[in-house]
């Protein structure tokens, strides 16, 4: 076999793994949204900017997460202050950017102790190096190995369709939030 396609057909299967983190670690970061909101108010709030039980701040952070830190050797104190550093970072930036595009807080820590422009705060920065250090640690090389497992048993083309339904659906999903977004 030739090494050119052999190469295309590895990178094509790579980005089919990130494009299924990308929808677990978005489903995922849903759930712990969710559950934040239900043991911090007490009661089920939506959360995110879709419709649907994504939020994909968390798939993103965690696939660029992922890539990032894959070739980084250092202890679990080097992860910790990466992982609190890029997530700050990735919050503040996506919070100026739906703040810019649609006028609307989806997040607002101005009660926190120090907190910047209540965006960004020191408590929950550290609470994202914690969860980084796991996520690293803990979650993602159990999730690779059930991903690998799983494209293991699916048959590629169906992988690729699993994948194109939950692209559209996505797709389908991010433009009808943005509609009721603008339109608020």
């Amino acid at each position: 076999m030739d090494s050119t396609i052999l190469v295309e057909k590895n990178e094509l299967k790579e980005t089919q793994e990130m494009e299924l983190y990308f929808f677990i670690y978005a489903f995922l970061g849903w759930l712990l949204e969710t559950a934040f909101c239900l043991v911090t108010l007490g009661v089920f709030n939506k959360r995110g900017f879709l419709y649907g039980p994504l939020c994909p701040m968390y798939g993103f952070a965690a696939i660029i997460m992922i890539q990032m830190l894959k070739n980084v050797k250092t202890n679990t104190l080097g992860k910790f202050a990466i992982c609190m550093i890029f997530f700050t970072i990735f919050e503040y930036i996506v919070a100026v950017v739906l703040e810019s595009l649609f006028g609307l807080k989806w997040w607002d820590y101005s009660n926190e102790v120090l907190n910047f422009q209540g965006r960004i705060s020191l408590p929950y920065s550290i609470a994202w190096g914690i969860l980084g250090v796991i996520f690293v640690e803990k979650i993602h090389p159990f999730v690779e190995l059930k991903v690998k497992k799983f494209t293991l048993l699916i048959k590629k083309r169906t992988q690729v369709i699993i994948i194109n339904i939950f692209v559209i659906t996505i797709l389908i999903d991010f433009i009808l939030s943005v509609v009721k977004y603008i339109n608020i």
